[in-house]
């Protein structure tokens, strides 16, 4: 693979680089994308039996503890449960949009090696095709096969090097890309749900000491009446 690489010239060696630039920004990716997989329906499942009971310290506790981006945007949400409903909203839409820069880091860099590496390649191109022309305008248009071949061989050499780079990185950039715009999703509907539980819970418990209130009214007129 070396004799390979260096019989491409120099840009066979950035082409390297760039191959090994992007192999460590994938497998970054990769590794982000698996630690913060979470199933949003259990997570928010169990957040809602909390709120619902009133334990928010244990509800806070949970979402601290679970990890990804949605947990932290519904950490963000319980954290100022006492906000009204539309507050309540802007806090989850801001929460959600902090989260966006963390999923989408690196995806810049790994898209550019995509556009750059087919560009070096053409550059090896025509590196190679100028050294094979001036050996043939130094031999007076008799160059040997074997004077030619050097140049052929570093203009094929780094343009498929640039392609083979290119094509496969691209692919992972179109398939990260998917993740985060799913994961964008699962975001905002997961602080649209956490708002909703919240708002929710605090009218049931509203509607609860009414009725209280009611009863207790209820039961002194009956008394007086009584006596």
């Amino acid at each position: 693979m070396l004799q390979f690489i260096g019989q491409g010239g120099p840009f066979a060696y950035v082409l390297a680089l760039l191959a090994f630039v992007s192999m460590l920004l994938i497998l970054e990716r990769i590794f982000f994308f698996q630690k913060v997989k979470i199933n949003v329906g259990d997570l928010l499942l169990g957040l809602a039996n909390h709120v619902r009971k009133g334990a928010f310290g244990e509800a806070l506790h949970e979402a601290a503890r679970a990890p990804g981006p949605t947990a932290r945007v519904a950490h963000a949400v319980l954290m100022r449960k006492n906000f009204p409903r539309r507050d309540l909203r802007d806090v989850a839409q801001e929460a959600g949009q902090l989260e966006v820069p963390r999923m989408e880091r690196n995806l810049r860099a790994i898209y550019g090696i995509a556009l750059v590496a087919p560009l070096v390649g053409m550059l090896g191109t025509v590196s190679g095709l100028v050294k094979t022309f001036m050996a043939v305008s130094q031999e007076k248009g008799f160059a040997s096969p074997a004077e030619m071949s050097g140049g052929v061989y570093e203009s094929l050499v780094t343009t498929g090097l640039g392609l083979a780079i290119a094509v496969p990185v691209y692919l992972f950039y179109l398939f990260f890309y998917g993740r985060v715009k799913r994961m964008v999703h699962r975001i905002e509907r997961a602080g649209i749900e956490m708002v909703n539980i919240i708002c929710d819970a605090r009218e049931q418990t509203e509607i609860v000491s009414f009725r209280q209130e009611a009863r207790e009214i209820s039961d002194k007129k009956n008394k007086k009446a009584k006596k």
